[in-house]
């Protein structure tokens, strides 16, 4: 597929955060074309109205020593998950994933850091009129400062600080986040 994007195309910045992606596998080499098919193909990947899916941006939010994650007990999805959100619009997916990060967190003085950590395409079930869909998720590493006391937001039943090397072993834990934590701990 040819890139027929105009100078101001706002796709143009995730289409470079793919580009500069390293792909580590197979599965990864994959994502990144998927996403980019996907951002190609559809001008509004960025809002919620785009019926077949949508572009999300996440925060794998990590501890100042490096050796915990804050995961969220997702209010509508009920399991233990990264902080992230839509983009409501908003083409520049890191700072999605800080925002959702601060907002769903509490937490202030947070680092992030600009490139892509992971790429997670999900199916979301249809709720109330929000049909079946799926979440372009791009993921980044986001650290946070010596102050780790958060507050629990309205998207979340609770947060927690977990041990990535817990949560690599945790096979009850959600795949794609037990998935980065084993690419956390490969760094």
């Amino acid at each position: 597929m040819s890139l027929a994007l105009t100078a101001s195309d706002p796709r143009r910045m995730l289409l470079g955060l793919l580009d500069a992606c390293a792909p580590a596998s197979r599965r990864s080499t994959d994502m990144v074309c998927l996403y980019r098919e996907f951002a190609l193909s559809h001008a509004d990947c960025f809002e919620r109205a785009c019926l077949p899916g949508h572009f999300t941006g996440s925060a794998w939010l990590v501890s100042a020593d490096g050796r915990r994650t804050l995961l969220t007990h997702h209010r509508k999805l009920g399991r233990w998950l990264q902080l992230g959100g839509h983009a409501d619009g908003d083409a520049d997916l890191v700072r999605v994933a800080l925002r959702e990060a601060e907002e769903e967190s509490g937490l202030r003085g947070l680092h992030i850091e600009p490139r892509i950590f992971d790429l997670d395409r999900h199916e979301i079930p249809a709720r109330g009129n929000d049909p079946l869909h799926w979440h372009y998720d791009v993921r980044f590493v986001v650290h946070a400062s010596a102050d780790e006391k958060f507050s629990v937001s309205g998207e979340s039943h609770d947060l927690a600080w977990r041990e990535i090397a817990d949560v690599a072993a945790d096979e009850t834990i959600d795949a794609s986040v037990q998935r980065m934590a084993r690419t956390w701990l490969r760094r």
